[in-house]
């Protein structure tokens, strides 16, 4: 078992750092005069730069490690969900994006400010910034175990906390002076190297089993795990669910999330924001590729041992008493000197991208939605200060959320974790709800958006397993949770829409 680091890992990891540390110094430099300007990069990012910057914002630890234990305990039908989202970014796109610009918004939720008035501005916000704060807190939390388990070989509170420390330290040094000018900056950085460790490990790995390419393909064909699509109707990644279910959940991810959307409003017009959004799909779908591939390679080198020399596979693996991914597991056990250490930056930069974008959207929610009202007419230096302290009180509740994860995880058997990181979702149909109302429709109202909030949110809570002892599907929560908040939005009379 290899464990610990070598001396060039340690190199590897530390000159990582010191392009950090390098980078948010230049980033720092640049002169914010305004929240506005703090939070939209003053509508001047590149097209490009954003595309990359939403692809990081999308990916995260998680993900990382999540892409190759579906394909190497399953097959290639997880690719489907971003064919999915391929077609929700296009109606994003072409629907929102547009809608957004309009009306000049630095978040999303002030569209239904000119929709339907200040308090489902507040509502929404409301409702982000609680889904948010539990879904970013486990996925920091999840950055932190796998960073934990590399550096230290183990998962204990101190070197949790000091992993959990490296990660919103290391997101604190680009958002708190530059914004989301920063972030976007930095996100191109974390996203050229967590794709590059994953090239590098794929191309390690094919190269440790003693095949050739014709071979690999036909053993993989044989025992269907190059299937791309499940036409039946068990739910999960079917056709059919991620054509309802799954689509939905992606227009509330890339449309209605502050966290993903902010960077699109950063663009000069609506037309750069449409184009960075779609450009960000098409560079997205490669890295998810690019991960189950690692994914089928790692079968074959567990499963297929003629062909890697394994003596036994270790499906079942698991870590101080913790089940892990096989990921994982390969590169505590398997991966070579030098290696390590480029996987661990892989993985800190899909756990940092993930976590100074946060930083940015709840900061830019907390302010521009709800603060601006509270207290009015103040300076434009004010609300930048106001803007900078939200960004490091949001880091300091996401890392109690990260810390009280760890504890839930590690003394009680409730699900705390499945629930902060599908605890979105639950926001998602809500919002989809009420937008496609204020959007399609001329129905609703500044109460009512409340109410379809709430119920929307109650009808994916009741369809929970730990509720109701029933397993529902994913895809038909998010469906019903949606008609749920629209039908709440429509019922009554209607309202003519605002100008």
């Amino acid at each position: 078992m290899n464990s610990g680091f070598s001396i060039l890992d340690w190199i590897l990891f530390f000159l990582y750092f010191i392009v950090l540390i390098a980078t948010s110094i230049i980033f720092s430099k640049t002169k914010v005069k305004s929240s506005k300007e703090y939070f939209t990069g003053n509508r001047a990012m590149p097209t490009l730069a954003v595309a990359i910057s939403v692809l990081a914002t999308s990916q995260s630890a998680a993900t990382f490690l999540g892409g190759p234990e579906y394909s190497f305990s399953k097959d290639l039908t997880f690719l489907g969900f971003y064919l999915s989202a391929f077609l929700a970014v296009i109606f994003v796109a072409k629907v929102l994006v547009p809608k957004f610009y309009e009306i000049n918004a630095v978040t999303v939720y002030e569209y239904l400010e000119h929709r339907y008035g200040k308090s489902a501005k507040l509502y929404a916000g409301v409702m982000f910034l609680v889904g948010r704060l539990f879904a970013s807190g486990a996925r920091l939390y999840i950055g932190a175990l796998a960073i934990s388990m590399i550096l230290f070989f183990d998962i204990a509170p101190l070197h949790i906390t000091i992993s959990i420390l490296i990660l919103v330290l290391g997101a604190l040094a680009y958002t708190y002076f530059g914004g989301v000018k920063s972030v976007i900056l930095s996100d191109v950085i974390q996203a050229f190297t967590y794709i590059g460790a994953g090239i590098g490990v794929a191309i390690y790995l094919y190269y440790s089993l003693n095949s050739d390419f014709s071979t690999i393909v036909s053993t993989l064909e044989a025992e269907n795990k190059l299937k791309l699509f499940d036409f039946s109707f068990s739910g999960g990644f079917s056709f059919w669910a991620l054509i309802t279910g799954w689509f939905l959940l992606n227009i509330g991810a890339y449309g209605l999330d502050q966290d993903m959307t902010q960077r699109v409003l950063t663009c000069k017009n609506k037309k750069e924001g449409e184009k960075s959004l779609i450009y960000s799909i098409l560079f997205t779908i490669p890295v998810a590729i690019l991960f189950l591939i690692i994914g089928l390679l790692l079968y074959l080198f567990y499963m297929h041992p003629e062909l890697s020399g394994v003596r036994e596979a270790c499906v079942d693996s698991s870590f101080n008493g913790e089940k892990i991914t096989i990921f994982m597991f390969y590169i505590l056990n398997e991966m070579p000197e030098g290696l390590k250490g480029l996987v661990t930056v892989g993985a800190i930069a899909a756990a940092l991208s993930s976590t100074n974008s946060v930083l940015s959207a709840m900061a830019s929610v907390a302010v521009e939605d709800i603060y601006r009202d509270i207290v009015k007419n103040r300076d434009p230096k004010h609300y930048l200060r106001v803007s900078r302290f939200m960004v490091i009180l949001f880091a300091i509740l996401l890392s109690i959320m990260a810390v009280i994860s760890y504890y839930w995880q590690q003394y009680t058997s409730l699900p705390l974790l499945n629930f902060a990181l599908g605890v979105m979702a639950f926001a998602y149909a809500s919002l989809l709800g009420v937008y496609f109302a204020g959007i399609f429709t001329n129905r609703g109202s500044e109460r009512r958006v409340l109410y379809s909030l709430i119920g929307g949110f109650l009808t994916v809570l009741a369809l929970q397993e730990y509720i109701i002892g029933v397993k529902v599907d994913f895809s038909i929560q998010i469906i019903l949770g949606t008609l749920v908040s629209f039908g709440i939005m429509i019922i009554g009379s209607g309202e003519q829409k605002r100008n």
